[in-house]
């Protein structure tokens, strides 16, 4: 099979690196542009020295392969990282992630996985605090509810680890608000878990998933509020994906003989999207009241990142985007058609039985069912 046309897939990249680049540079390029006297500037380049990244495996980057509960999983064997690095790094992917082309198109170091550092020095160009498994909400909380998370690591340990990080590199209140001033914050998706194993305690019934939704937008804004009050001035939130087009929540939970269950133009899930959705337009609301409780010149530039839609886009018109005809499939698996993943997890890719795609990674969106691939 011939490989796709490659200026598509560029074209789908642009489309999210444009949202998360031109997020992180607006606020910069806002108070550039303009002065007084009517003179105008060129706008400059933005000037930042690191990243802060918070979320779960999308946004991980070796933090999973370090915390006890975690290390040795599937993710730190062959053949993940087989794309770029050419070896398994901690990311749940054949490759990069968004935050790597983040940094990348911003001209700023790699940030160091948190539980990798320990000094100053190591934290002092940027900090992953996302880690594998995460959710939004306290473990606690969710068992309340009666669901169990298999990660001891929520949203506020990430931030928690930020004020510790923080206080760190910091000798003064004034230099930590330079430090948080100077720097990119990405919120990478975060919640995904939490909805997953409320769907698996349901039996894929959306109700108890959906009750979350409100805690979930509220630990992600107190979050963003709490990075806000350090002194971020540069803030960028990503959204949810679409639940319901994972191949993992597809083998889980099939649907009945119902007309409604799939969305035609794609064979996703549709309410577990229409879950994705509510998220993403409360996530939305919040953020927009964050911007109205911190007006004025020193406010922070707080934007919303669209992970759906590019995602989508690329689930519902593959060959347009320059992948291949089986979206659903997980490329790195077993259990054949239609999404190489089996619901008990056996043969789940990196571990004895999996094999990857054909094609490769390149010609698929999902790498092992859950995550995507570099492509």
């Amino acid at each position: 099979m011939a490989p796709p046309a490659p200026f598509p897939r560029r074209l789908l990249l642009s489309l999210l690196l444009g949202v998360l680049v031109v997020a992180v540079v607006a606020a910069d390029v806002e108070s550039s542009a303009g002065g007084g006297g009517g003179h105008r500037h060129s706008p400059r380049p933005p000037r930042y020295s690191r990243v802060f990244s918070f979320g779960d495996s999308l946004t991980d980057t070796g933090n999973a392969a370090i915390l006890p509960a975690t290390a040795g999983g599937p993710f730190t064997r062959p053949p993940y990282g087989m794309t770029f690095y050419h070896r398994p790094t901690g990311r749940a992917s054949d490759g990069r992630l968004v935050i790597d082309f983040l940094v990348k198109a911003l001209g700023l170091p790699e940030p160091t996985p948190y539980l990798a550092g320990k000094t100053a020095a190591d934290f002092r160009r940027g900090v992953n605090f996302a880690v594998g498994g995460a959710t939004a909400l306290d473990p606690a909380f969710l068992k309340s509810r009666g669901i169990t998370s298999s990660v001891p690591v929520s949203l506020s340990n990430e931030t928690r680890w930020f004020e510790d990080v923080l206080q760190l590199l910091g000798a003064s209140a004034h230099e930590k608000r330079m430090i948080a001033a100077s720097s990119v914050f990405y919120f990478g998706e975060i919640g995904f878990n939490d909805y997953s194993f409320a769907l698996s305690a349901g039996n894929g019934t959306v109700d108890a998933a959906a009750s979350l939704v409100p805690d979930i937008i509220a630990v992600i804004r107190s979050a963003v509020a709490a990075v806000i009050a350090a002194g971020a001035r540069t803030v960028v939130v990503a959204g949810m994906i679409p639940i319901g087009c994972e191949p993992e929540m597809l083998a889980l939970f099939p649907g009945g003989a119902g007309n409604d269950y799939y969305d035609p133009a794609s064979g996703c899930i549709k309410r577990f999207n229409d879950l994705a959705e509510l998220h993403n337009r409360e996530l939305q609301r919040a953020l927009h009241e964050l911007r109205r409780a911190h007006p004025g010149a020193t406010a922070a530039d707080v934007r919303y990142a669209d992970l759906y839609g590019p995602v989508a886009a690329a689930v519902a018109s593959p060959r347009e985007y320059g992948f291949g005809s089986s979206p659903l499939a997980a490329c790195c698996g077993s259990g054949g058609d239609p999404y190489n993943f089996n619901a008990n997890f056996t043969g789940f890719c990196g571990t004895p039985g999996s094999t990857v795609c054909a094609d490769g990674p390149s010609s698929s969106v999902s790498w092992d069912g859950i995550h995507y691939t570099e492509a």
